[in-house]
């Protein structure tokens, strides 16, 4: 399931991408991919559901740019790919983050929490066709705040 969403995370972050700045790195579905599956992990094993949508992207928020900063720091100042700098841009760090692209990243996360959670909703519905004893699994549901 981790696979398929990690390919799914890595596409759709792409596409942003592409359409934000008109091209793309392949570092960036890796990290897309990642930060996608860590995102749908988060509601699954570690942060009960009761939490509200808004909690739950701040934390995705937060996580996402600490990858993205540790991926920065590799692509960008060791690796010296420069796929991106925000250097030009306030409240940066080293030029790998900066608190626009943070605060972008919470309504974000909403959306990639909400499709992670319906991708594997709808993936346990096709798989209870063929394997009838799997674990019941709850519809997903939300409060915003």
């Amino acid at each position: 399931m981790e696979l398929l969403l990690f390919l799914i995370g890595g596409r759709v972050y792409t596409w942003i991408e592409i359409l934000w700045r008109g091209y793309t790195h392949w570092s960036m579905f890796t990290l897309g991919g990642v930060c996608f599956v860590l995102m749908g992990l988060l509601n699954e094993y570690k942060i009960p559901w009761h939490w509200c949508l808004l909690r739950q992207a701040v934390v995705s928020a937060v996580i996402i740019t600490v990858f993205e900063f540790f991926a920065g720091c590799v692509v960008n100042l060791w690796l010296g790919w420069g796929v991106w700098d925000y250097s030009g841009l306030p409240f940066n760090l080293y030029g790998q983050i900066c608190l626009y692209f943070s605060l972008i990243w919470m309504p974000l996360s909403v959306v990639g929490i909400v499709l992670d959670d319906w991708i594997r909703y709808l993936m346990y519905l096709w798989l209870r066709k063929y394997i009838p004893w799997m674990q019941e699994r709850e519809r997903p549901r939300y409060r915003i705040v």
